[in-house]
């Protein structure tokens, strides 16, 4: 081996003892779960700490460790005794322990032995942010400790609060309405809604009403001339004079029979050429008469191919689908007419939701792009549920005079269920979310503290309160969003 093969492999020794001494000396880490959550989360230790990783109150010896234990269950005071830096078995002491919150409230816990260490006998809620008082009676003695432990605070000045548009309201009692959401359209109103069609085939020689055109019932449409119609014209016409001559020849044939001039046979078929000319005559002016024209000649215009087509409503010309010198079949479609006065909102109402929704129900319809909104009520909800879809339609009349509400729009179906007056209510747009739980911020002074909510019933603004905040507290409302903001560049601190 060679000079500078040896120099190599004794500073690779060297720095081989180095690293693994730098190794040794440094503080291995903590698995604990209880110091996991009893530590302070960003922040170096400012307080005597115990075996559990807890706060350690010490006086004459006797030491209780504090500890909030969280880890698969709800948040619990763990108090650990100790005497002369000693365990002392949990069943001989006796301890309470008092909360003095944000905002004036208090709470205080019962302890009682189990294992190793002393159990509240209630959950510590969320934050963990309070005065506390300690006391504690062990071998006929008392002993009182007292600390503070602060997270989840914001300090604003009045004129901070302003800047950053941050408003102020009360908790209190509200009514609350609870409402379905559903998505819906705007459609044509289908009992004011007709597809006209000439019923006779024909040229179109007149186009009179233009697209988007308001009409009136009965208002003429268009002109058409049509051979058909002439042809029925005629066929009438010409069944009224056979029916003319069949009468005069039965009249004469019913005199002779009675003057026993002529013989019977020549009377009955008289009679029978009558009842023949009568049936053409009528035959002919039901088939006018199911055209929407008057048998009647003398009303026909000088032209009997000519035919005018009416509209069957009030309404708007939606679609037009002729023009002057086309050729129209007798069943084409060439004009819709929809009276867009009152539109339909059709909605589908899932079956799982079915129970919540019935006809005459109150609803709101609101068209968000257009800034509409109306009140109406449910007049139809499906009897049956939709193989593919799995709802029941449904629909509610709206009121459109001035036709703002247009066919095709998307519209939200907000169906009101019910109104419920509740003791304590939030607005929804001061609601934040904290540690996965809604929450608000709650002012004293010029500070404000989160406080996690338990929510209940709720509609577009506001939120029932059952359990977290008081009425009479207040709480930041508008733009809270930059408290939590301010929370989260502290470091919201979670110290146990």
């Amino acid at each position: 081996m060679n000079r500078k093969s040896l120099i190599v492999i004794i500073g690779l020794f060297v720095a081989g003892i180095v690293l693994a001494g730098m190794i040794l000396t440094l503080k291995p880490p903590v698995a604990n779960d209880e110091e996991e959550h009893a530590g302070s989360a960003g922040q170096s230790e400012t307080f005597p700490r115990g075996p559990h990783h807890g706060r350690l109150l010490t006086k004459n010896g006797f030491a209780l460790e504090i500890v909030i234990y969280e880890t698969g269950v709800p948040p619990q005071f763990r108090i650990y005794p100790y005497q002369n830096e000693k365990p002392l078995p949990p069943g001989q002491v006796q301890a309470d322990i008092t909360l003095h919150r944000f905002g004036g409230r208090s709470e205080t816990f019962r302890f009682k032995p189990e294992a190793d260490y002393l159990i509240g006998d209630a959950v510590v809620e969320e934050p963990h942010s309070f005065d506390v008082a300690v006391n504690a009676r062990f071998g006929g003695n008392a002993y009182q400790f007292a600390y503070s432990q602060v997270e989840g605070r914001v300090q604003l000045s009045p004129a901070s609060l302003k800047s950053a548009g941050i408003t102020v309201e009360t908790a209190g009692p509200a009514e609350i309405e609870s409402v379905l959401k559903l998505p819906g359209t705007i459609e044509f109103d289908q009992n004011r809604f007709a597809h006209v069609v000439p019923r006779v085939g024909g040229v179109v020689v007149d186009a009179r009403k233009k697209l988007g055109e308001a009409v009136a019932q009965g208002e003429v449409l268009a002109v058409l001339e049509s051979r058909d119609l002439a042809d029925l014209k005629s066929r009438l016409a010409t069944a009224r004079k056979r029916l003319e001559l069949a009468r005069s020849l039965y009249r004469r044939e019913a005199q002779l029979w009675r003057e026993k001039i002529s013989a019977e046979q020549d009377y009955l078929q008289a009679k029978t050429q009558l009842a023949e000319a009568e049936i053409a005559v009528a035959t002919a002016k039901d088939q006018l008469e199911a055209l929407g024209l008057e048998a009647d000649p003398r009303k026909y215009p000088g032209n009997l191919a000519r035919y005018e087509l009416r509209s069957p409503l009030n309404g708007t010309v939606i679609e037009k689908h002729l023009v002057v010198g086309e050729s129209v079949q007798a069943d084409a479609t060439v004009l819709v007419i929809a009276d867009l006065s009152q539109v339909w909102g059709n909605f589908s109402v899932p079956a799982n939701d079915l129970n919540r929704v019935n006809v005459g129900q109150k609803v709101r319809v609101k068209a968000p792009e257009l800034g509409l909104e109306a009140e109406a009520t449910i007049d139809y909800l499906g009897a049956l549920v939709g193989e593919q879809t799995r709802s029941a339609p449904g629909h509610v009349h709206i009121d459109n005079p001035e036709q703002r509400w247009r066919p095709g729009l998307f519209v939200n179906i907000e169906v009101i269920e019910e109104k419920a007056a509740v003791p304590v209510a939030v607005m929804l747009e001061g609601v934040q979310t904290w540690h996965d739980a809604e929450a608000v911020f709650v002012q004293v002074g010029d500070q404000f503290e989160v406080r996690p909510l338990r929510l209940g019933r709720r509609d577009a603004s506001r939120a029932e309160v059952l359990q977290g905040l008081a009425a009479g507290e207040h709480y930041a409302a508008a733009n809270s969003f930059v408290l939590k903001a301010e929370l989260g560049k502290a470091g919201a601190a979670h110290e146990h």
